[in-house]
């Protein structure tokens, strides 16, 4: 068979299409090529002088399992306090039965913690100020703004709770757990809080009952629904009750610091949830070997699903973090460097290093572990001297662990005219959780000598010292009402409707990386 002659216009006309198609083809592999060699950078890239802010990666959780842990073999599980080298554990996603790693972001993919963090707090602050009336969040000291229930997604509305799609848009909706949004504290969400049906909640007055396990002696509340109705909750339709025989129908087993199993298989309640609360470092906390006992925790660390931290800093408005001062803060000072001590034997060696500072400029070490005396029943008048006398003071935690910064660096010193000394966290914990520009790490310096060498300069500079403080009016130190928090995320359905178990929270909490022994440097 012949085949068709094609006619001269047909032929250049094959030949331009097929030359356009290759160029466009060129075109796309070179942009796919261009955007792995050059990443996108994050949209809203938090910087301070010009210098863009470090980049905190999220935290890698345990893994967790839709099926709740089984207490009558638990029963025979070990429970110590004995110190162990974990390993860096992930997040696994629930209600499939394949174990689904959360992926990491990349670091120039993702943005900072701090930035994030700001960016939620903005959001709230701006709709108080456009709802309220000009007022602020009632987490503020005299703050009056209390948030509406939430807007339901789009799907829950029209109830179709289950399905790939809705899940996603509900999941991502208030952004309340770790899951949902890893470099976040997620603390402004969990206090701005209501669910959509709340009003249907409290009409019909159901209430979500919290089992405080270890006795209501560990806590700072009362029996039944006085810790909820006293702080004006947003959510306070739950109550607190220690009847260890209620333990098959609470709503929430809540541990502190010590976890006790209960001897129960699974619980005739398929929403309830078990809660471990640390105050303390993992140096000083109960190692837990029982697997899937606990779906959510309560600790100072921004990974926890309640954070619960010593202390939180709130600008007024994120994007004014220094204003100018009418005060000089190393008026009339005349002392360097005081230290309030009493544990002289701390893992992480800061007692050695204020030795070895000692040896450079003057440090007075008031307790037991120096020979300075200041009486603790009349911390006023501790504090008094601080203020009058001294330009720094050392704010030294007890352990170097990730997030953990106690009383010793907020009450001690920041919300006094102090410009403390950190050790204890990483720097970028302290990047996150201080106000900026309020304070100086340990780690910014090769040596106690290097550190000394630059306190002279500020003792000598009160211009330079005094920058140490102009973050002070640009916001507060506000209340971050845990209980409150925990009666809200008590209501949240999606939660409770996919619950997600720590397979192993020992290696959540004190696995390789969490703490060190000495610097951060290292």
């Amino acid at each position: 068979m012949r085949r068709p002659k094609l006619s001269s216009k047909k032929y250049i006309f094959f030949i331009l299409t097929c030359a356009l198609l290759l160029i466009v083809g060129i075109r796309v592999r070179e942009y796919e090529i261009g955007k792995i060699k050059n990443p996108p950078k994050p949209l809203h890239a938090g910087t301070q002088d010009g210098k863009a802010q470090k980049s905190v990666p999220p935290y890698t959780h345990s893994n967790i399992t839709s099926e709740p842990h089984n207490q009558e073999a638990a029963l025979e599980a070990v429970v110590s306090t004995e110190e162990s080298d974990g390993v860096d554990t992930v997040l696994a996603e629930d209600g499939v039965a394949d174990v689904i790693k959360t992926p990491s972001l990349p670091v120039d993919a993702a943005n900072s913690a701090q930035s994030e963090q700001e960016l939620q707090q903005q959001h709230f602050l701006d709709q108080a100020l456009l709802e309220g009336n000009g007022t602020r969040p009632y987490y503020f000291h005299q703050g009056e703004y209390y948030p509406k229930p939430a807007v339901p997604s789009r799907d829950v509305k029209r109830g179709k709770s289950s399905g790939r799609r809705g899940k996603k848009k509900n999941m991502l909706g208030a952004r309340l757990f770790p899951y949902q949004n890893p470099h976040s504290d997620r603390l402004v969400n969990q206090l701005m809080y209501v669910p959509p049906n709340y009003e249907e909640v409290r009409t019909s007055g159901r209430l979500k009952t919290i089992l405080l396990y270890n006795g209501l002696d560990k806590w700072d509340a009362k029996l039944g629904r006085d810790v909820f109705l006293s702080t004006k909750c947003p959510v306070d339709t739950c109550e607190v009750t220690t009847n260890r025989d209620l333990a098959d129908k609470a709503d929430m087993i809540m541990y502190k610091d010590h976890f006790i199993p209960t001897g129960l298989g699974r619980p005739s309640n398929p929403r309830q949830v078990s809660l471990m609360y640390y105050l303390e470092s993992p140096y000083h906390t109960q190692k837990v070997k029982i697997p899937n006992a606990i779906n959510w925790t309560a600790t100072y660390r921004r990974d926890s699903d309640i954070m619960a931290p010593y202390d939180k800093w709130h600008y007024y408005d994120t994007k004014i973090k220094q204003i100018e001062q009418d005060h000089n803060y190393a008026l009339n000072k005349t002392k360097k460097v005081a230290w309030f001590v009493s544990n002289c034997a701390a893992r992480n060696n800061r007692l050695q290093f204020a030795r070895e500072l000692q040896k450079y400029i003057d440090v007075d070490i008031y307790g037991a572990c120096g020979n300075q005396k200041c009486p603790r029943n009349n911390a006023d008048k501790c504090f008094e001297l601080l203020d009058k006398d001294y330009k720094f003071y050392l704010a030294f935690e007890n352990s170097n662990c990730k997030d953990y910064i106690t009383e010793k660096f907020f009450n001690n010193a920041l919300k006094h005219n102090i410009l403390p000394i950190v050790m204890g966290a990483r720097p970028e914990d302290y990047e996150v959780s201080a106000p900026y520009h309020s304070y100086i790490h340990v780690d910014e310096f090769g040596s106690a000598k290097e550190l000394a060498e630059y306190l002279h300069i500020l003792d000598k500079d009160d211009e330079l010292y005094n920058s140490y403080f102009k973050w002070k009016g640009t916001g507060d130190f506000v209340n971050t009402f845990y209980w409150c928090r925990v009666c809200a995320l008590l209501h949240d359905e999606e939660s409770l409707r996919r619950p997600r178990w720590y397979t192993d929270v020992n290696d959540w909490w004190r696995g390789d990386g969490i703490c060190r022994p000495g610097s951060w440097r290292n």
